[in-house]
């Protein structure tokens, strides 16, 4: 069970948070598009079908390019991935949600390097933190993050990413974690802390 969490977490952060012709998601974006990998994802396979497709749809716009006007701009991202702009009635970075999750990591001791200098409550980098704790035994504290810092805004986030993503594949990955989301969320041991959103 927690191979697999880890296994998705690392996956699905790596996508979120990386250029997908990085060396960290170029493999990533390769296997999905191209290999039967529906086997190897705990979740119903008849679920994941319609996401496969989609997936290894073509597009005129070059998967690149998808990323960087999702994920970097220079204009308004439609769904941007930290979490204080969801939680912070300022939608802005670096918001109490942010300090928040900060204090949280020191009273654990988790330092976590972060590739870029942005807030640490980027929705991949959260996925990798997940995985992390996971692959290093550390269930309760990964509960944690979940149910304190990343569950009360992602299907917000995420709802909101899939319907504006304008490509197949993240459109397709957006789905994708949803999916993985609501399962991680129906095992979770600690109840999901309930937030105002504000976007």
């Amino acid at each position: 069970m927690r191979e697999s969490f880890a296994f998705t977490a690392r996956v699905l952060g790596a996508l979120f948070y990386y250029a997908p012709d990085s060396p960290e998601a170029a493999p990533l974006v390769t296997a999905l598009t191209q290999t039967d990998w529906l086997h190897d994802w705990p979740l119903d396979n008849e679920r994941l079908a319609a996401v496969a497709d989609e997936l290894r749809e073509p597009c005129d716009e070059p998967l690149r390019t998808a990323w960087q006007r999702l994920f970097v701009g220079p204009w308004a991202l439609p769904a941007p991935p930290w979490g204080s702009v969801w939680l912070d009635r300022e939608s802005v970075l670096f918001g109490d949600s942010t300090l928040a999750l900060r204090q949280w990591m020191r009273d654990n001791g988790i330092v976590f390097e972060m590739a870029q200098n942005e807030p640490e409550d980027h929705f991949g980098a959260l996925l990798l933190m997940a995985a992390w704790l996971a692959e290093t035994g550390r269930d309760a504290e990964c509960d944690q993050l979940l149910a304190w810092h990343l569950l009360p805004w992602s299907s917000r986030f995420l709802t909101v990413f899939t319907e504006n993503a304008g490509h197949p594949f993240y459109r397709a990955l957006g789905k994708l974690t949803q999916l993985t989301l609501a399962e991680w969320q129906s095992g979770l041991l600690i109840p999901v802390a309930e937030k105002p959103l504000y976007r």
